[in-house]
């Protein structure tokens, strides 16, 4: 009766044997993204069902050019969509998109050892030197007086306290009385957020600062 509704080349013991590789590996991502992330329930069950969704949708088209075109159409709707997500989650689904496909193409235990080679990477990556890169980057934001030089009067200050400063924007607010600029700082390993703000006040005139995480850090790949 079950063979009845598998065709060609595909049977129910190839499918079976692709399909529970496919979820296993798709585990294996999912856990391993998840360590040490702050990573949502709804990307977990994503990345350990893709490679399974992905590796049946190859089999059903099986050469097929007509409906591998339909299929590649379907799937780009899939990211207009859909929220977008920061570097590490884009690459965490193209990792399971290529385990589905290696469990598809019949290298099952080519499947594996990249599911496992690169989830280990990635955590080695994330606990490694790497942890610190961008942690001192942030977007600040000085609101001041519009009758003083907003090109020098931070001078001093950005250099003493920043290792990198560079002025995004420059806007008048409050109907032109006050300038708002905009920077993207690199803070001093030595240096404490609070000092820097400190000096920014007494510069500023106790008007509004805004310090925050880089926003290239918090936006989507």
């Amino acid at each position: 009766m079950l063979e009845s509704i598998f065709t060609g080349s595909l049977s129910p013991e190839v499918f079976l044997i692709c399909l529970g590789a496919s979820i296993v590996y798709g585990l294996v991502i999912a856990f391993c993204h998840s360590f040490k992330n702050k990573s949502s329930s709804n990307l977990f069950v994503a990345l350990a069902l893709l490679p399974a969704m992905v590796q049946t949708v190859i089999m059903l088209v099986n050469g097929n050019v007509g409906t591998g075109v339909a299929v590649a159409g379907a799937f780009s709707l899939v990211r207009f969509r859909s929220a977008p997500g920061n570097a590490k989650e884009i690459t965490a689904i193209f990792l399971a998109m290529a385990v589905g496909l290696a469990c598809v193409i019949g290298y099952i235990a080519l499947g594996g050892i990249l599911a496992v080679s690169l989830s280990l990477l990635s955590i080695l990556f994330q606990n490694s030197i790497f942890q610190n890169w961008g942690k001192k980057d942030r977007y600040l934001k000085i609101t001041m007086q519009e009758n003083l030089d907003y090109e020098e009067v931070f001078q001093d200050i950005l250099k003493e306290y920043t290792e990198v400063s560079d002025l995004l924007q420059v806007k008048t607010v409050n109907l032109g009385s006050l300038f708002e600029l905009q920077y993207k700082v690199q803070l001093k390993s030595d240096k404490k957020e609070k000092d820097f703000l400190d000096a920014l006040r007494v510069r500023n005139g106790n008007l509004e600062l805004y310090l925050a995480r880089s926003m290239d850090e918090r936006a989507s790949l």
